[in-house]
């Protein structure tokens, strides 16, 4: 699930990351709006794992979660799917208002 929240005096962006997984100890966030560096994601109360990040408006970004360190999910709610160099797809959210 992705949560977007538009600040009229600022030029970001918060984006809610949301996702749940049977069975999972830890889940990243990894996107390329810091480089693919893992974000961990907290979970809630046994339910979906979740966190909060600050983007620019008018921006494309490209994320995937990882889940136990070894498995790639994309977002059902993203909002495209681009093809990556590792044959895969990634997950996409939007930024405009």
């Amino acid at each position: 699930m992705l949560k977007k929240k538009f600040f009229k005096t600022k030029d970001e962006c918060e984006v809610t990351f949301e996702v749940t997984v049977e069975n999972a100890d830890q889940v990243a966030l990894v996107s390329e709006h810091n480089g693919w560096e893992p974000i961990q994601m907290k979970q809630v109360k046994k339910g979906p794992f979740r966190t909060k990040i600050r983007l620019p408006k008018e921006g494309q970004f490209q994320f995937r979660y990882l889940v136990d360190g070894t498995d790639w999910h994309n977002d059902e709610a993203a909002d495209a799917y681009w093809t990556n160099e590792h044959g895969g797809e990634n997950s996409v959210v939007f930024t405009a208002n």
